[in-house]
């Protein structure tokens, strides 16, 4: 396992190194003006002459590799630069909403895996029946719907049509300091959504992989025995079926950061969705490119998590190769 970490974390320097050149080179190539968004109302009547003076000030008169190459150097030694979009340090700006996003995506994580691994055995225990029929249909149902839609529907049915929860924000208008208390009742609606989001993939896989795990021969073997139907279920099957969710979360982690995106936009949540829209838009190099590099770092370290964990719990598992 050590050696695999190893690899793979080697292996991540040059994906990241490719990354960020990609996203400078894509961002030269985007139709939006980084000058223009950066005066903003006042481009509108600035003469081309202050224009291009602004242009030479914000260094974006420069080839991209060269912007690109500026950039990787100094984030080396820990300076990510100047984002020119929000008026401040990118190590700031990560610094301060981050933390958030990481909360939303956790909580969110884990109120898909746990319903989802108790609706996975439950119908996997009585393939064909009511509950197996009803829960996969509503999989299927949930799996296709985006989640900036699950988002609206729910800020119409919880917030205005019942008024039982914050249609978005992260405290009250009127609160004058962040608490739990304060950020409790507005994480709850996007925490529902992001992990409706979730669900059904985890759901589906559990199902799976119990319902197979119950036709083994070992399973059968521990019914021959005597062991109770719940011991059997919970100390054989359930153990058997986890394997391929493990292998699903590093699969998941890009979903989880998209939906969380489309979940923070939808309720106002003070994570990194925003900066991540207004840098695109404003083709805000430096902080395009760490958000790109972080969210990939996300990406890759999640596949190594379910790598490990799937080697922990199958300890057949070899990482020589």
């Amino acid at each position: 396992m050590a050696r695999m970490a190893g690899r793979r974390t080697l292996f991540a320097a040059p994906v990241l190194l490719l990354v960020t050149f990609g996203v400078f080179a894509v961002a030269a190539l985007s139709p939006f003006d980084p000058v223009k968004a950066y005066a903003g109302t006042a481009g509108l009547t600035a003469s081309q002459a202050e224009l291009d003076q602004l242009r030479a000030n914000l260094g974006v008169d420069r080839p991209f590799t060269a912007r690109w190459w500026d950039w990787l150097t100094s984030a080396l030694t820990g300076d990510l630069g100047i984002s020119a979009v929000l008026r401040q340090p990118v190590a700031d700006v990560i610094a301060g909403r981050v933390g958030w996003s990481a909360m939303l995506a956790c909580c969110a994580f884990v109120a898909a895996l746990l319903p989802a691994t108790v609706l996975g055995v439950l119908a996997a225990r009585r393939r064909g029946g009511l509950l197996d029929r009803a829960a996969t249909a509503l999989a299927y149902v949930l799996e296709a719907a985006p989640a900036f839609w699950l988002g609206l529907l729910a800020v119409w049915l919880f917030a205005v049509r019942l008024g039982a929860l914050p249609s978005g924000g992260l405290t009250d208008a009127a609160a004058d300091t962040v608490t739990a208390g304060q950020v409790a009742p507005h994480l709850v609606l996007p925490v529902l959504v992001l992990a409706l989001s979730q669900l059904p993939w985890f759901y589906l896989y559990v199902r799976q992989g119990v319902a197979d795990a119950l036709e083994e021969d070992p399973v059968r073997g521990a019914r021959a025995r005597g062991l109770s139907e719940r011991r059997v279920l919970l100390g054989h099957a359930l153990r058997s079926g986890m394997l391929p969710v493990l292998t699903l979360i590093g699969s998941r982690v890009p979903e989880l950061i998209t939906g969380a995106l489309l979940v923070e936009t939808v309720f106002s949540w003070p994570g990194i969705a925003a900066a991540t829209v207004q840098a695109a838009t404003s083709v805000d190099f430096p902080l395009l490119a760490a958000l790109t590099v972080l969210a990939t770092a996300a990406v890759l370290a999640g596949n190594l998590l379910s790598d490990l964990l799937y080697g922990l719990a199958d300890p057949r598992v070899g990482f020589d190769g």
